[in-house]
């Protein structure tokens, strides 16, 4: 067994609500449910817009996840049993002719959540894209981009910073640093104004390289030029 190297500084968090220790955790005897609940709770927590599950596939097509509950067997087993202990709702669903399991959190809101979809008063949106999910723990996340390229955090920045790591795509924030460090414009402000317009405009308009001998400035004199600093 490979040993763990050990938490690092300004690393993610998923919240789990406090009854899920003081009630289910003691009940809850079975490896493979606790793993894919857990699993669950992170993927849902992720997630954006309304409502928030996790589709049968999603689960089914992440190795690591299927490698770590000893199967896909040991996973179905693990869901029908956090389904029958009540912590998950299961919603079967029909998109394109397809069957399809969407898993949802026994909550209130995730409660009526459903029953609207069966009623008909509202869609279950955009379907997530299957694939396997990579959790990189190398690649480095805002705050170490931060820490790395510009200098020390403060709470003020920090809590901008983790406000940007949920509007914009991970590979955006990294790029956004690389742009700004390759100017010499080691500022949040300049990369937050790259990925603002990157957000408004299209991200064609604000690759690096794109454009860039022409005008160098192009964020200074730009939209967001009021809130850059030199």
């Amino acid at each position: 067994m490979k040993p763990f190297q050990g938490f690092q500084k300004n690393m993610r968090f998923t919240p789990l609500p406090n009854v899920f220790f003081s009630r289910l955790l003691p009940e809850i005897d079975d490896l493979p449910e606790l793993k894919v609940l857990l699993h669950i709770f992170r993927s849902i927590y992720q997630k954006k817009g309304y409502p928030k599950y996790v589709v049968d596939a999603e689960l089914l097509g992440d190795k690591g996840l299927i490698s770590g509950v000893g199967g896909a067997d040991e996973l179905r087993r693990g869901l029908v049993k956090a389904v029958e202990r009540g912590v998950l709702i299961k919603l079967s669903v029909e998109r394109d002719g397809s069957p399809l399991e969407l898993y949802f959190l026994n909550s209130d809101a995730d409660r009526e959540a459903c029953a609207k979809i069966e009623r008909g008063e509202i869609e279950v949106g955009v379907l997530p894209r299957v694939e396997a999910f990579e959790d990189n723990e190398e690649t480095p996340n805002i705050f170490e981009l931060y820490e790395r390229n510009i200098g020390m955090l403060t709470p003020m920045i920090g809590e901008e910073l983790k406000e940007a790591e949920h509007l914009y795509p991970s590979d955006w924030i990294e790029e956004a640093f690389r742009e700004a460090v390759s100017r010499n414009k080691r500022s949040w402000k300049y990369i937050e104004a790259i990925l603002k317009r990157w957000s408004s405009e299209g991200k064609g308009h604000g690759e690096p390289g794109r454009n860039s001998k022409q005008d160098p400035d192009r964020y200074v004199k730009g939209k967001y030029g009021h809130i850059v600093k030199r």
